[in-house]
C-alpha cells in the first residue's frame, strides 16, 4: 500500500507539471524533449531497479523497525501524535537541506551530484535524474534520520510522498504569475526559486538548496531572490558539461568515474 500510495501522488503530480509546462513554459528547451526524456526517465528507471533490488523504502522500513522495538527519540518522550508527525516531517525536510548542501561541498559526493547538475534543460524529468549512488546513499541518510527520530511510519510515508512531488514541481519549466511565486516562496519552493540553483554561475549553483521549504535557505543564508543576469539570460547545465554527445545515458552513469570528474 505504501508503495501504490507514493506512486499515485507522483504519477499525478507529474501529469500535472507536465502539462502546465507544455502551456506555460518558464524557457524554451534547447533540446527536443524525447531525447531528454530518454535520458532522465532512462535514469529514473535503473533508480527504480536498484530500490527493488536493495532495500527501496528503507525508511519506512526503518520507522516499522523503530516502532516495533521501541527505539528512537519519539519512543522516549511523550508527546502527542501530531507533534511527532509534524517534528518527522519538518526534521526530514532539514536533513534533505543538509544533505544536499554536502553533495555540493564535498568533492567525492559532488562527482555523483553532477550527473543531476549537467542537465542542459531544466525539466519536470530533471527531478529525477539521480546517479543510483547518490539514490542509494540518499536511502542510508533518511534511514539514519528516521532511526534517531523513532518515527511513525505513516509521517515517513507523507514525506516521502511530498519530497517526490516536490522534486518533479520545484524542477518543471513552467511559469507561475509572479504574485503567487513570490508569496509561495515565504514558506515554500518554487520552480523559479530551484531554477537559479540550476544555473551555470558557480555562485547561483551553490544556492537554493531547499526541495519543500524554503525557510532553511533563509535561515542558513543560502537563498538568492533571482539569477544575476536575469530570467533571459539564465544559462543552465555545469561549464565543463556542454557536449550533449557526452550527456547521454552511459556517458552519465560514468561521469562520476571519469579522470578529473565533472567541471
Amino acid at each position: 500500500m505504501e508503495a501504490a500510495l507514493r506512486l499515485g501522488i507522483f504519477v499525478a503530480i507529474f501529469a500535472a507539471v507536465a502539462l502546465a509546462e507544455w502551456r506555460s513554459p518558464r524557457q524554451l528547451p534547447t533540446r527536443t524533449r524525447r531525447e531528454r526524456w530518454a535520458v532522465n526517465l532512462g535514469i529514473l528507471a535503473l533508480d527504480v531497479g536498484l530500490q527493488r533490488l536493495t532495500v527501496g523504502a528503507a525508511a519506512f522500513a526503518t520507522a516499522l523497525y523503530a516502532r516495533d522495538h521501541g527505539f528512537g527519540l519519539f519512543n522516549l518522550v511523550d508527546l502527542p501524535a501530531f507533534a511527532e508527525i509534524a517534528i518527522a516531517f519538518v526534521a526530514l525536510d532539514l536533513a534533505v537541506y543538509l544533505q544536499h548542501v554536502a553533495s555540493h561541498a564535498v568533492p567525492a559526493l559532488w562527482r555523483i551530484h553532477a550527473v543531476h547538475h549537467a542537465d542542459l534543460d531544466v525539466d519536470l524529468t530533471t527531478g529525477v535524474r539521480f546517479h543510483p549512488l547518490e539514490i542509494g546513499l540518499s536511502l542510508a541518510w533518511k534511514a539514519a534520520v528516521v532511526a534517531a527520530l523513532g518515527a511513525d511510519p505513516w509521517a515517513v510515508v507523507a514525506f516521502e510522498a511530498v519530497l517526490n512531488a516536490s522534486a518533479v514541481y520545484t524542477h518543471g519549466n513552467l511559469r507561475l504569475p509572479e504574485r503567487a511565486d513570490r508569496l509561495l516562496r515565504r514558506l515554500f519552493c518554487t520552480p523559479d526559486m530551484h531554477r537559479i540553483h540550476h544555473s551555470v554561475v558557480p555562485a547561483e549553483t551553490h544556492s537554493n538548496f531547499g526541495f519543500f521549504l524554503s525557510v532553511w535557505d533563509r535561515l542558513f543564508r543560502t537563498y538568492r531572490a533571482a539569477p544575476r543576469a536575469g530570467w533571459d539570460g539564465l544559462v543552465l547545465g555545469l561549464p565543463g558539461e556542454r557536449d550533449p554527445a557526452r550527456l547521454g545515458l552511459a556517458g552519465l552513469l560514468a561521469m562520476p568515474f571519469r579522470r578529473g570528474g565533472a567541471a
